[in-house]
């Protein structure tokens, strides 16, 4: 697949900050789901702000195809970079970018995409278009897709006071007998986050409802029942 020649300077960039022993770490460490160029987190994030300030935005009409061309680009550097772009383009969005997100969670699928996608891009795109998120979410429910399960446990992970309660205990119930890592990981990451704002709802879920040890653990880790 070739590179959208918005992408080029930006992957030239990354290129000439690769290091290997980092990429060979950081690809051993997310399972060698994608190569790295080996980039420090602050160090890709400054780099995208360099790029963005001499570049500017890809216009609104290339928008996805920017995206889809760095999602289809081998190192994983270039993935985060198109999610950061994507999140700093939420107001421009519009509905059938679910469609888009849809892609990036389903595609070189690890926690790392899904955990920014999630709480960032689809809750921004939630709040601007309501009338998608039931649908959406009880399609990915029924998907038995893990990374698209995760997703409806994480999208409101910082809502703080503007969760809706009802439909993350709901959402949580399903899945609750999952037996797979990383859905009873995001189950407790999800209710310690929202403890935060209202401990007592919590704790009394979590002592009313049949969780995984591991999700009780992650929910309770600074209270205890």
């Amino acid at each position: 697949m070739t590179l959208h020649p918005y992408l080029v300077p930006l992957d030239e960039a990354f290129h000439s900050m690769s290091d290997p022993a980092i990429a060979k770490g950081s690809a051993a460490y997310m399972k060698n789901i994608s190569a790295f160029y080996g980039i420090k987190a602050p160090d890709r994030r400054n780099m995208l702000s360099v790029f963005i300030k001499q570049y500017g935005m890809p216009e609104t009409s290339i928008l996805k195809d920017v995206v889809m061309s760095a999602w289809g680009h081998p190192m994983r550097e270039m993935h985060y970079a198109a999610m950061e772009i994507l999140f700093k383009n939420r107001k421009k969005s519009e509905p059938d970018w679910i469609q888009l997100y849809e892609y990036m969670i389903l595609n070189k699928s690890w926690w790392d995409t899904i955990d920014y996608i999630s709480p960032h891009c689809l809750s921004y795109h939630f709040i601007q278009f309501p009338e998608l998120l039931m649908p959406t979410i009880n399609r990915w429910m029924d998907s038995e897709n893990i990374w698209l399960q995760r997703s409806c446990i994480l999208f409101q992970l910082k809502a703080k006071e503007k969760t809706d309660e009802i439909l993350l205990f709901q959402l949580i119930k399903r899945l609750s007998n999952h037996k797979e890592f990383f859905i009873r990981k995001a189950i407790g990451w999800a209710l310690r986050e929202y403890a935060k704002t209202s401990p007592e709802a919590v704790i009394s879920f979590v002592d009313s409802t049949a969780l995984s040890g591991l999700s009780k653990r992650e929910a309770l880790k600074h209270y205890t029942l």
